[in-house]
């Protein structure tokens, strides 16, 4: 496995953890996890490259080895963390985004917030949630109150064999070695001796802001960059938003400078199940 190095950043109340590979100087990329992901989760992707690149990968705040915050998670706050990040790693000219889910779409509607920002921009099934109704939002807001009072937790793991098991059941693509690997960044061992996830609990909790999908898609057609836009063929992702198929390309075709890849025998976790092929589409759009 090709080696990488933590960093730690104070910005905006929180120590921000980011992962690296590669040499400083070399080409730029930033890789951005989803939801329940983390940064290490990209290791097999990296290895898969064929090029000498300087991989840069966050850990949202509340993910990983970056630190919870006590408010809640916004999403307005993910776009303004990014910011930050390409702030202190690449202050001058416009960076390569690469989004994976909830991280594809931050990078895909900050490629609309800040268009001058971002050189070439790759969304990995990171397209937005299913549209709700507005008359959804009062029950919504009913059950994040309900939530606040009685907030979501984790259970603890007796192993890290067992969140080895539980990631292989999630996805049967994953093999025992690389749910091994996952397993160990995944979660970690509390002073009582049980295995804990990393990531905040709180990110369970029902986002009382519904899914708008008007102002994503205001915020797609402002991509000025060339767009990847990367799916699964045997993800559950297009089911669970449930688009009909001129809704969906609703979605796809507010990126005006777009190309899209489907890769076979691959579900969500794509850079998972299929690194070395998603790697090589990564490369050919990047240069």
């Amino acid at each position: 496995m090709k080696p990488s190095a933590s960093h730690f950043h104070e910005f905006r109340g929180l120590t921000h953890h980011v992962r690296t590979w590669g040499r400083p100087g070399a080409p730029q990329l930033f890789l951005l996890h989803g939801w329940m992901d983390v940064s290490a989760s990209f290791q097999f992707l990296v290895d898969s490259f064929s090029r000498e690149w300087h991989v840069i990968a966050p850990d949202w705040r509340g993910f990983g080895l970056s630190h919870w915050t006590r408010e809640g998670y916004w999403f307005p706050d993910y776009y303004a963390d990014l910011e930050t990040l390409l702030d202190i790693y690449q202050p001058q000219g416009p960076a390569n985004l690469i989004g994976h889910s909830m991280g594809g779409v931050i990078a895909g509607i900050y490629g609309g917030i800040r268009p001058a920002r971002v050189a070439r921009l790759a969304v990995l099934e990171g397209l937005g949630l299913a549209r709700r109704p507005a008359a959804d939002a009062p029950l919504r807001y009913a059950q994040w109150l309900d939530e606040l009072n009685d907030p979501p937790r984790f259970r603890p793991y007796a192993s890290f064999d067992e969140v080895a098991a539980r990631l292989r059941r999630d996805n049967p693509r994953l093999s025992a070695e690389r749910a091994a690997f996952l397993s160990r960044h995944w979660a970690k061992q509390a002073d009582s001796g049980e295995i804990v996830l990393v990531s905040d609990p709180r990110h369970k909790t029902a986002n009382p802001v519904l899914f708008r999908i008007d102002e994503a898609l205001a915020c797609w057609r402002r991509v000025s960059a060339p767009a990847l836009l990367v799916s699964g063929n045997d993800s559950s992702i297009a089911r669970r938003i449930k688009d009909t198929p001129e809704e969906f390309a609703e979605r796809t075709g507010a990126f005006r400078d777009r190309r899209e890849r489907v890769i076979d025998d691959c579900g969500h976790m794509m850079h998972h199940d299929q690194p070395e092929r998603l790697a090589a589409m990564i490369e050919e759009f990047l240069i």
